[in-house]
């Protein structure tokens, strides 16, 4: 984050992690380039191996066969060969094309094809597969239906309830705000809402562009007016230049709103032409980000450098305290 950040990092840089002894190499700090900040290389803790193994290649293997796109892969998801090896997984849904343009997201941007009536039964099919007890669906913006796809959301979470009876977490768009897709989303009766905030309002604009930072909310507040039984949960990224000030605010607001869950990971820039890193949070600052969201209230939380929204969400929704 910005320099309130640092200041949580009281023995080391955030960038560079703790400081070394005396007499050891210290991490050139970032290269400014066109006021935008380049980090040379990624520190240790965000160093991970994609996992490969039987259970992977299998699954690898079945999603493929039915046609499916999973956010794991799409998204360039870190987590991706630790979740596939437990055999979890988050399945995209509504196609692999997003009608939006969010400069931090690796899914292909531009005009989405039709919806395939056949998905609901192969994403139940994937989860049957998995052997799911707790499956999360999500999507691309399908701001092209007149629902955004709340109703397509349905039919799959109901496809997977009644071969599986598996808990199904809806991570859902946001409608343009509509309380009627909303409505038409908590009628199929996910185990848990959570729709992203992702950063701090001011960055809105460069983050989420065709996105608003009280429209999420608004998702989030008519989630727990219609079904007030209903679980939700957000995301927040860190290193976009956000500033501690804003991330508390952004926690503060979603608590306002009745929100429940709450996951806090590093952005990394999928390719080059995606929004740059602005700085490599401390793994400490995560912690603590992680007490400070516990003592708000929050009824589960992850926070950590590879933490994703979806990042053991079943463990999430079972109220453990989620390892990272």
């Amino acid at each position: 984050m910005a320099d309130e950040i640092r200041d949580a990092n009281a023995h080391g840089d955030a960038h560079a992690g703790p400081r070394p002894p005396a007499g050891e190499a210290v991490r050139k700090p970032p290269i400014r380039v066109g006021g935008a900040v380049t980090i040379e290389r990624k520190p240790d803790w965000l160093k991970v191996r994609w996992g490969a193994g039987e259970t992977f290649n299998r699954l690898e293997a079945e999603l493929r066969s039915h046609a499916l796109h999973t956010v794991c892969e799409e998204a360039l998801c870190p987590n991706r060969g630790e979740c596939w090896e437990r055999g979890v997984a988050t399945v995209l849904i509504m196609g692999d094309v997003c009608t939006r343009r969010c400069g931090f997201c690796a899914i292909g941007k531009g005009r989405p094809g039709a919806l395939d009536p056949l998905e609901p039964l192969h994403v139940a099919e994937t989860a049957e597969i998995l052997r799911a007890r707790y499956l999360v669906i999500t999507s691309v913006d399908r701001d092209d239906l007149p629902d955004g796809g709340a109703a397509h959301f349905g039919a799959c979470i109901r496809a997977v309830r009644a071969r599986t009876g598996a808990d199904v977490e809806a991570l859902i768009p946001d409608f343009k705000g509509s309380r009627s897709s909303v409505q038409t989303l908590l009628a199929a009766r996910p185990a848990c809402l959570a729709h992203n905030v992702e950063t701090i309002p001011e960055l809105y604009r460069t983050v989420r562009p065709g996105s608003f930072y009280e429209r999420s909310l608004s998702v989030l507040r008519l989630s727990k007016e219609i079904s007030p039984e209903t679980a939700t949960k957000s995301n927040l990224m860190l290193g976009l230049g956000e500033t501690r000030e804003g991330v508390l605010r952004v926690m503060r607001d979603l608590r306002e709103v009745g929100c429940d869950g709450l996951t806090i990971g590093q952005y990394l820039a999928p390719t080059r032409g995606h929004l740059p890193v602005k700085e490599y949070v401390h793994p400490r600052v995560f912690e603590e980000l992680g007490d400070t969201a516990r003592s708000m209230g929050f009824s589960f939380v992850a926070s950590g450098p590879l933490v994703r929204s979806s990042y053991k969400a079943d463990e999430q929704f079972h109220g453990q305290r989620v390892g990272v």
